[in-house]
């Protein structure tokens, strides 16, 4: 988040557990998943805010009950180009599939980067928004998640009882 900008949080309950959410007047920045609160702390200059992402839980909510399939809430992203460029691409897995971490290499035209993809995905402070759950290793396999791989399969799941509907 930038310097000088007032960080807003809010947490939110969801079926997966308590998600953090952090941001500023340019969008949100930070969306934590419960296993990440031991490693974690809210800043004490951060001001607790439950409506100024008032938008923000209202398509998350959507989005778990299966009624959200893309996000339009503003954000702020962070990171090299390199992983914003990989963040970015995200977006364009569609709702309820998958690609592998190669198959997004080559989306971004650096077909041989795809273990720079994984770590790429790994710094992403807004998953669920940015669907890095989406991605998966070559050979089927979840691959590795910042959530935890029960949080991983939970969103996957999601996504697929709904595509169903």
């Amino acid at each position: 988040m930038q310097q000088n900008q007032i960080t807003h949080y809010t947490t939110l309950d969801t079926i997966i557990g308590e998600l953090l959410i952090a941001g500023d007047s340019h969008g949100i920045s930070l969306i934590q998943f419960p296993e990440e609160y031991e490693t974690h702390e809210i800043d004490p200059n951060w001001q607790h805010s439950k409506t100024y992402f008032s938008e923000t839980v209202a398509q998350l909510q959507q989005y778990f009950k299966g009624d959200l399939k893309q996000f339009s809430v503003p954000t702020h992203l962070s990171g090299t180009k390199f992983q914003i460029d990989v963040i970015t691409e995200l977006q364009k897995i569609p709702y309820g599939k998958t690609c592998s971490y190669a198959d997004l290499a080559e989306r971004i035209d650096h077909p041989r980067a795809y273990r720079a993809v994984g770590s790429a995905n790994g710094h992403n402070s807004l998953p669920i928004i940015y669907p890095c759950h989406r991605v998966i290793a070559s050979n089927g396999g979840l691959g590795g998640f910042g959530g935890g791989l029960k949080i991983k399969k939970a969103l996957l799941k999601l996504e697929a009882d709904n595509c169903k509907n």
